[in-house]
């Protein structure tokens, strides 16, 4: 089975879950490739991929507001803390998520559920710009 990968960098303006779904399927298209899966890994330690809910926002917010409330930011017992108050927050919400996704795909496109897609999920205030290896196996 040949086995093609693609590096995608996102630009994310800050916290929060920003939808990469096109940029995989994208990715997918240009490999030619039918049926076969695909893996998708976060080379950062402070933001993360969550499969979820795209079609109604207060999902996400409730999913936000949960993490939040699990990895406060200025939390006392944190001895992490050159880069930040979001800095060691954001390594426990990366370690309690996951930093890659395997999908299924036919017929070129991702075997997706009806309201699933794939987020980055920036755990970090500032804007930073991510990178994604996509590895797709298939035929």
């Amino acid at each position: 089975m040949p086995v093609r990968t693609e590096m995608v960098a996102v630009r994310t303006p800050g916290q929060g879950t920003h939808e990469i779904t096109a940029h995989v399927e994208e990715a997918l298209r240009r490999t030619g490739l039918r049926e076969g899966t695909v893996t998708v890994f976060c080379q950062h330690t402070s933001c993360s991929l969550v499969m979820m809910e795209n079609a109604d926002p207060s999902a996400r917010r409730d999913l936000h507001y949960f993490m939040d409330k699990l990895a406060p930011e200025n939390d006392p017992g944190y001895t992490h803390t050159l880069e930040g108050p979001d800095d060691m927050p954001s390594h426990v919400k990366m370690a309690l998520t996951r930093t890659a996704e395997v999908l299924p795909f036919k017929g070129g496109h991702l075997l997706l559920g009806t309201w699933q897609g794939i987020f980055l999920w920036e755990h970090r205030r500032a804007p930073h710009e991510r990178c994604l290896v996509l590895t797709f196996q298939g035929e």
